[in-house]
């Protein structure tokens, strides 16, 4: 039997849904929760995601403020408009647009966002929560996969659970948050792949989560019948979309597969606006402490 396509859609319009409602009752008790996205100079692909980061904070009743950037300014010059929006009690969520231009460390200036409103979950202190199992604002990409393994009604316990890819924004936390659910979980990168061992890790996972950016990366008959198979790569080849994983084929072992697109990053926007109200509440938590 083939496997059950995974679909992000419905997890983001549920979750868009419940974001709506709390944005009412902050609304309620004087607070009003605003998004502000940093873009330094011009960038085609990540209009894509503002537009849609846009779309959906309107459509939650959040404040949405893009803020363009010229190319050519300086890191200093970024940190310290970074600072001014931490200090400004009006923005309750601060998001940087990747890529930014190569005289700006990405990291310096995304770790100089305030933890409370971090809502991409990348700075210490909300990477931190998460490898505490107390998340607060985590990685939206990540939680968005977890959402949808744990939609499958799956009990993660014990799990043989393999995530194949380590970035600081995917791989890692989503590794982390299968881990708090007590997942048995192992994290594949380049020097397994060097080694040659990615196959044999990924033929033992119950639940699988790739993401690389290497498109077919994961041949569809390594995947373990019955498997969860979370693919969070977006490729294009030969003017085609193509995960990490081999899908047709995955699809003829696996139990759950996510479509590309269409699965973990669909939720990802959804997420984001989440997090902002979850900002919100936790500036208001902050100031009547």
């Amino acid at each position: 039997m083939p496997a059950q396509l995974l679909k992000g859609k419905p997890i983001a319009d549920k979750i868009k849904e419940d974001v709506k409602k709390e944005v009412e009752d902050l609304k309620a008790k004087g607070v009003s929760p605003s998004l502000v996205a940093i873009q330094v100079g011009e960038n085609e692909a990540s209009k894509v995601y503002t537009n849609a980061q846009k779309k959906n904070a309107e459509l939650c009743g959040i404040k949405y403020d893009l803020q363009e950037l010229p190319a050519d300014m300086t890191q200093e010059q970024l940190i310290k408009h970074i600072d001014g929006l931490n200090k400004d009690p009006n923005v309750t969520g601060i998001i940087l647009q990747m890529p930014v231009p190569e005289q700006i460390d990405a990291k310096v200036c995304q770790w100089r966002i305030a933890y409370e409103k971090d809502i991409e979950g990348v700075t210490p202190t909300n990477m931190g929560l998460v490898t505490f199992g107390e998340p607060r604002l985590v990685p939206c990409t990540a939680q968005g996969a977890f959402e949808l393994i744990k939609s499958t009604g799956v009990d993660l316990y014990g799990k043989e659970v393999v995530v194949v890819g380590h970035s600081d924004i995917v791989g890692k936390p989503a590794a982390l948050l299968l881990l708090n659910s007590f997942g048995t979980v192992t994290v594949c990168h380049i020097a397994t792949g060097q080694r040659g061992l990615t196959e044999e890790h990924v033929r033992r996972a119950e639940i699988l989560v790739v993401a690389v950016g290497v498109p077919h990366l994961v041949k569809g008959d390594w995947v373990k019948e019955g498997a969860i198979v979370v693919d969070i790569g977006i490729n294009v080849k030969d003017g085609k979309l193509l995960g990490d994983v081999e899908t047709e084929v995955a699809m003829e072992k696996a139990a759950w597969v996510t479509p590309v697109p269409g699965g973990a990053g669909t939720a990802t926007t959804a997420i984001l606006m989440r997090n902002t109200v979850e900002a919100a509440k936790w500036q208001l938590e902050m100031k009547q402490s």
